[in-house]
């Protein structure tokens, strides 16, 4: 399972501060993958009239405390943080 932590604008577009995901489940292996999925499961909410997909493009992506590109594998990964800019940075 790899525990999502959203901050500001993510959490605001997804609802929620936390949530977990077993990307098996989810058929992906890829940071991206994953943010793909995330955007066309979750859809129900908005920050500033943006959906999570489109909040995603303005974020920056920890994986296990290390900043990480879109082909970062996720095996063996427990944590991913998804920080927007924060103060308009």
């Amino acid at each position: 399972m790899v525990a999502i932590h959203y901050f500001a604008a993510a959490r605001a577009a997804r609802g929620q501060a936390l949530e977990t995901v077993e990307p098996a489940h989810a058929g992906v292996g890829t940071l991206g993958e994953l943010v793909d999925w995330l955007g066309r499961e979750h859809t129900q909410h908005r920050a500033s009239d943006m959906t999570l997909a489109e909040v995603f493009p303005r974020c920056s992506f920890l994986v296990d405390g290390r900043r990480a590109s879109h082909e970062a594998s996720l095996d063996g990964v427990e944590r991913i943080d998804i920080m927007p800019p924060f103060a308009g940075g």
